[in-house]
């Protein structure tokens, strides 16, 4: 069995990727190779998933036919990128996608001259199925290359594609986003145990009325700031709450973190 699917990087996120590829029967284990430096962690890949392992990128990218995909941290790829360098040529090599944050398409193409390249940011549910990643193609990537991105990566979500000059922001707002509404759930669960909930209990209802708000605002379509007037009536608790998160000028802290993020893929990428 010929190896189609190549995977640099087995850490949450390539893991997450490796796993539904299997479990959507995108690829047998067969077709996948992953290289992954720590010994440790190959033999828990092969274990878990019965794909071939190496320690060598240039190994994987010699073998793998179709996708080689980056997700590995954006510190090293300039070592990778100096490593793969020579083998790279529009003639053999895969179709190249990367889900390195800050790492431009022009750092990529340099990288791997005349390959198709995908620039791609998921975000961290996409380990559970119900991720969102934005994509964007390079100069040398066609419809084919695109589709095939497309559809690798809508096994961890859904996809969007946008134009490179703002793949920055959608870092700093998706790819990092995760971490802030954990934050919120959190923030609420501690809220809860304050007025006399039991944490289990306090952790419960806090999980469950953000799942249960998002999921409300995707089915109905309703903006947001609709289901906040629902929800607030005159001279009630809702609004003495809102009121609170407003004078602590919460939105703005929201918005804050989404700039800083963006700021900071921006250093990555110039780094």
């Amino acid at each position: 069995m010929s190896v189609k699917f190549g995977l640099i990087g087995g850490g949450i996120m390539g893991e997450a990727l490796l796993s539904r590829l299997i479990v959507g029967n995108m690829y047998q284990a067969g077709e996948i190779i992953v290289s992954e430096p720590a010994l440790e962690r190959r033999q828990d890949l092969e274990t878990q998933y019965g794909v071939v392992t190496c320690y060598n990128n240039q190994e994987l990218l010699k073998k793998a036919k179709e996708v080689v995909l980056l997700a590995v941290k954006p510190q090293v790829f300039s070592a990778i990128s100096q490593e793969l360098w020579e083998l790279a040529s529009p003639n053999c090599s895969p179709t190249i996608i990367s889900v390195m944050a800050g790492v431009r398409l022009s750092q990529l193409e340099r990288a791997f001259p005349g390959c198709p390249v995908i620039r791609a940011m998921p975000n961290t549910p996409a380990t559970v199925g119900a991720g969102i990643t934005a994509i964007c193609p390079g100069s040398y990537a066609d419809t084919n290359s695109l589709k095939v991105a497309q559809t690798l990566l809508s096994v961890v979500g859904e996809v969007v594609e946008v134009p490179e000059n703002i793949m920055d922001a959608v870092t700093g707002l998706s790819g990092s986003g995760p971490a802030y509404v954990a934050l919120f759930v959190e923030a609420l669960t501690d809220g809860g145990v304050a007025v006399g909930l039991p944490r289990a209990i306090a952790y419960k209802l806090a999980l469950q009325t953000v799942l249960g708000s998002a999921t409300l605002l995707a089915e109905t379509k309703i903006h947001p700031a609709q289901l906040k007037d629902k929800v607030t009536s005159p001279g009630g608790t809702t609004i003495a709450g809102v009121a609170h998160l407003e004078n602590a000028a919460f939105r703005s802290a929201v918005i804050g973190a989404v700039k800083s993020a963006t700021e900071r893929s921006k250093e990555l990428g110039n780094g």
